[in-house]
């Protein structure tokens, strides 16, 4: 039997309750402990679907209020100074001044929204400067974690990479190399996973979605850099690619020294006989098989045998997931004319986790019927 396990779930709600919430704080109607506290009622329930369709594994840290590059940049202390607080502690309206621009009423531009990869998504872009600093500044995932295991989960907490924070910024003021804020940012990833281990985590997901992209080789020769400095920090690593194969990345991302890699089969399937043979015999191989990126089921039949094949190879070494984080195909400003899909999305999430579990259970008998039969 393959470990099921997601890389992330859909934040709003089946009944848009996030949204809602985060409507009435920006109007002054619901101050930040209600605005918190929907939050943390919406993680549970969210954990608990997908543990009720069989995930071993939850994600956290997959949680946004606005979007999860974003949320980093606040836990990093990444903030434009038109937007820090003065006392520097910042607080939701802190981020939603970084989404939306400075204090109201002051004119103050946004951070500049993009394109996350091919996807429907979209993020605020980090801005950095020469002189960048990070610092911890915003504990939510310590938060989340001390949440679920109150509530009896086992967890997976997951990070944007060092690389692929940098890579998705922007360099502000005086020309620079984002690179050259790498040795300044990897002493922060090793506090949060100190952090994380006091708390009682085994494992982190690391997601490096740039490996899946035409990277130049001083960005290649940055994450075995990077990677090697971090080995030495607590936590077994997952780090996790999607949205794409490695390609030419392929041999950077199996020799990283991390205890498990994550690529997406449905979108690269051609890449399986190369990464069978040349991942190290001690490390995980997270399969994304199902397809998260939208709402098709997909070949679960094709998919169980390309598992039964690495299980054959693997055995206990062997995950499965949807490809990347199931996140709602429906954009923030048509939700109010597509609330019925967005119900239909998270249902639909649901049954990409049953589909991950299912074919999990099956990859060791000869039990596609079953996996047919149940998702009919």
């Amino acid at each position: 039997m393959a470990l099921a396990h997601t890389l992330g779930f859909p934040s709003t709600g089946r009944e848009r309750e996030l949204k809602k919430a985060l409507e009435a704080f920006c109007q002054g109607e619901l101050d930040e402990a209600g605005l918190r506290a929907v939050g943390r009622q919406l993680r549970a329930a969210h954990w608990q679907l997908q543990h009720d369709a069989g995930i071993e594994l939850l994600p956290v840290g997959d949680f946004a209020w606005y979007d999860q590059v974003l949320g980093h940049s606040l836990t990093f202390g990444v903030i434009p100074e038109r937007c820090r607080p003065e006392d520097g502690k910042p607080t939701l309206h802190t981020l939603f001044a970084m989404a939306g621009g400075g204090a109201p009423g002051d004119g103050s531009p946004a951070q500049e929204m993009a394109q996350w990869f091919d996807s429907h998504c979209r993020y605020r872009v980090p801005e950095f400067s020469a002189e960048q600093r990070f610092e911890l500044s915003w504990e939510q995932l310590f938060e989340e974690v001390d949440e679920a295991h109150a509530l009896g989960h086992k967890v997976k907490p997951v990070l944007i990479g060092p690389l692929s924070y940098l890579w998705l910024g922007k360099a502000k003021g005086a020309a620079f190399d984002k690179l050259d804020l790498l040795e300044h940012l990897l002493p922060l990833y090793g506090q949060i996973f100190r952090r994380l281990a006091a708390q009682g985590v085994e494992w982190v997901q690391i997601d490096e979605p740039i490996l899946v992209l035409d990277l130049p080789q001083d960005w290649k020769n940055a994450f075995e850099r990077a990677y090697h400095l971090l080995q030495s920090e607590p936590l077994k690593k997952l780090v996790a690619t999607y949205f794409g194969g490695l390609k030419d990345n392929l041999g950077v991302a199996t020799s990283l020294p991390v205890d498990g890699l994550h690529v997406d089969l449905v979108r690269a399937p051609e890449q399986f006989p190369t990464l069978l043979d040349r991942l190290p015999s001690y490390k995980v191989l997270s399969l994304g098989l199902v397809n998260g990126h939208d709402v098709w089921r997909g070949d679960l039949d094709k998919a169980l045998a390309v598992l039964r094949h690495a299980h054959e190879r693997l055995g206990e070494r062997l995950w499965v997931a949807p490809s990347c984080a199931l996140n709602s195909p429906v954009e923030p400003e048509r939700e109010d004319s597509q609330a019925a899909e967005l119900k239909s999305w998270q249902a639909i999430a649901v049954q990409k986790c049953e589909a991950v579990a299912l074919i999990a259970r099956a990859c060791d008998a000869p039990r596609a019927a079953e996996v047919r039969a149940a998702l009919a």
